[in-house]
């Protein structure tokens, strides 16, 4: 794989994911508990750790803050045709105000994993025109009509439906869980779901979450480690690839602010389950480090030029070299110490994506 061969100040920016690090399916259907799953601990600039994710409660003490995303992952994926009769798979991302969606028109492979169509000219030259398409034919009942591409986006389309019902109960009807190129069979939305699921509205799981066990929790609870919930429902991760994240919705509740706020005071740590809680709690955090409730749209790239204010710390998986959620990564625990994790995860063996392993990076270790 030639990772061995390069330094560690240059790994993020040369290793290319392959299939042998790709979790092809959940880790119960490879004999593994939820929590089973590997996790690899960075504390600051230390050696990483090697560990189980069942552990986690080894490396969090009493009084740290645990923020997690209640978001419950709905089935996201439709079938359809163009009006020249090309069949596509349509990714319904995100609810806009006035009745209009985000969607990604996608090919079909495989018997139902897709691959992207791009705006730039993968799409036929009708369909790039907007309005003069006409609409996708859903199937089995309904249409979807795109309006315009979204903003700089290669892959997103803002579109309206026609459905009978709402969109939310026609996915409930029609839809599957979004799947892509690495994961060949379908799974049911129930593989899809985290424990803390309560809020319909991500296409495309919390992932970061997907781990934790109700056994977990309670660990951690009878440990004296606070959880919190907070929602951002997540839309279509496709175009992490040098893309920008588009808006999302979120609710950041006065509780969760208000424990946020006094674990900070109290010399605790904050760690997010995943960079949508980032996302959200960055929203809501002003400049000078207090957290408010809040509710709405966020644009928000977290980044080296724009630091976290909130969070200590992130449990999250293992993203691929060109997303942009990297760069919130970097945000949180720096460059080098992402260059020295990631080769050792690459190295030995870790599994990305939705179903694989986890990493937990805190910034320093906890006097006893």
């Amino acid at each position: 794989m030639g990772a061995s061969t390069v330094d560690d100040a240059t790994f993020l920016s040369t290793f290319v994911l392959d299939p042998d690090h790709e979790a092809h399916e959940p880790p119960e259907a490879r004999g593994l508990a939820r929590d089973g799953v590997r996790l690899l601990v960075s504390i600051g600039g230390e050696p990483p750790l090697h560990a189980r994710f069942s552990e986690l409660d080894r490396f969090l003490e009493p009084a740290d803050l645990v923020v997690v995303n209640t978001s419950a992952t709905v089935a996201g994926e439709l079938d359809g045709t163009l009006a020249d009769r090309t069949p596509v798979v349509v990714h319904v991302s995100t609810e806009l105000p006035g009745g209009l969606w985000l969607v990604e028109i996608r090919r079909p492979v495989n018997g139902g994993t897709s691959t992207p169509l791009d705006l730039r000219g993968e799409l036929p030259e009708a369909v790039r025109t907007g309005v003069a398409a006409g609409p996708i034919r859903l199937f089995p009942v309904g249409s979807a009509q795109l309006l315009a591409p979204f903003g700089g986006s290669r892959r997103l389309w803002v579109a309206t439906f026609t459905v009978q019902g709402s969109v939310a109960e026609h996915l409930g009807r029609f839809g599957r869980p979004i799947r892509y190129r690495h994961v060949p069979r379908p799974w049911p939305l129930s593989s899809y779901q985290t424990v803390f699921a309560d809020e319909p509205g991500s296409v495309e799981m919390p992932s970061a979450a997907r781990p934790f066990t109700s056994e977990l929790v309670t660990r951690l609870v009878r440990r004296g480690v606070v959880l919190a919930p907070l929602v951002l429902h997540a839309g279509v991760s496709s175009l992490e690839g040098d893309e920008a994240p588009y808006p999302e919705r979120y609710r950041v509740p006065p509780g969760t602010a208000g424990l946020v706020n006094a674990t900070r005071r109290n010399g605790g740590r904050v760690l997010a389950v995943g960079t949508t809680v980032v996302r959200a709690l960055e929203t809501v955090t002003d400049s000078l480090g207090r957290t408010h409730p809040g509710e709405g749209w966020t644009e928000l790239v977290v980044g080296p030029d724009r630091p976290v204010r909130a969070v200590d710390g992130l449990l999250t998986g293992w993203h691929k070299p060109e997303a942009s959620h990297m760069l919130m990564l970097e945000a949180i625990a720096g460059r080098a110490v992402l260059d020295l994790a990631y080769r050792e995860a690459f190295e030995a063996g870790y599994l990305w994506h939705e179903f694989g392993d986890s990493h937990l990076l805190l910034p320093y270790a906890r006097s006893s």
